[in-house]
């Protein structure tokens, strides 16, 4: 069995061959800091090879899922230039990447708020599970930002024609939408359905081999073609680009001040 990292942001728990995994900073709705995106790093890369852990389940603590990226790493990276920004958001389309390949089972449980970066991860997940009442959306163009490391992963869920409509609106549905799009599996009305609903799934998991899961989730991947790192570099760039923008400055801040931006009607 592999030997977990020790995680702040995060908490771990093995269960019968499963590793359920809870992002945990409730107090900003589990919104993604550059240390929680290094610690999932490092928990995907400790059990990329362990074949005892059948199944990864990711969820969140206090009622949410992911809230997105965390305002304040951008505000810190603002002292650094463009090439912090860059590379602040680079790091999260590598966590995309590494989520989407991990040989695993990767089951998202979601609640809450599913936004920005929460919704990349439902997108890079296997199999996905939604409260009814859940929050999806993709709010970086309402603050001046692009969904860059997000987007390719999101066209390969859904599809371009709804990815376009989501992405170019920011607009915000529940889980029950996001079942229609074909973005989540299951959708339940409870936090008990919710869980009953996970425990059917990994006795469905449970009962299949892990190499040979493994094996053809490689397989299934390698058929649908994958977003390339070379996009997910440029996006990177094209986010820089857009966060010391003048949009970028202006959405951020009144993301801030709790006031809408200037361009908003």
């Amino acid at each position: 069995m592999s030997q977990l990292p020790a995680c702040q942001t995060l908490l771990l728990e093995l269960h019968n061959s499963v590793l359920h995994i809870t992002l945990n900073r409730p107090d900003s709705r589990n919104a993604m800091n550059l240390q929680m995106v290094a610690e999932l790093r490092s928990v995907f890369a400790a059990v990329a090879d362990d074949r005892e852990v059948r199944a990864l389940v990711l969820s969140g603590s206090g009622g949410h899922f992911c809230a997105g990226g965390d305002i304040k790493d951008m505000a810190n990276a603002r002292a650094h230039g463009a090439a912090a920004y860059r590379e602040l958001n680079r790091a999260f389309g590598a966590l995309l990447e590494e989520a989407q390949q991990v040989s695993q089972v990767l089951i998202t449980v979601l609640q809450g708020a599913v936004l920005g970066g929460g919704f990349g991860l439902a997108c890079v997940s296997d199999i996905a599970m939604a409260d009814h009442q859940a929050q999806f959306g993709l709010p970086e163009t309402s603050l001046g930002l692009l969904p860059a490391q997000i987007v390719p992963f999101v066209v390969q869920r859904i599809g371009l024609t709804e990815a376009r409509r989501l992405a170019l609106t920011a607009a915000r549905f529940d889980g029950t939408q996001a079942r229609r799009l074909g973005l989540v599996h299951f959708v339940e009305h409870d936090p008990q359905a919710l869980a009953e609903r996970l425990d059917e799934v990994l006795q469905h998991v449970l009962c299949c081999a892990p190499q040979a899961n493994a094996a053809t989730k490689k397989l299934l991947l390698a058929s649908a073609g994958q977003p390339s790192a070379a996009l997910l570099d440029e996006a990177a760039q094209w986010f820089s680009d857009a966060v010391t923008g003048a949009e970028g400055s202006e959405g951020t801040m009144a993301f801030v001040q709790k006031r809408k931006p200037r361009w908003a009607i």
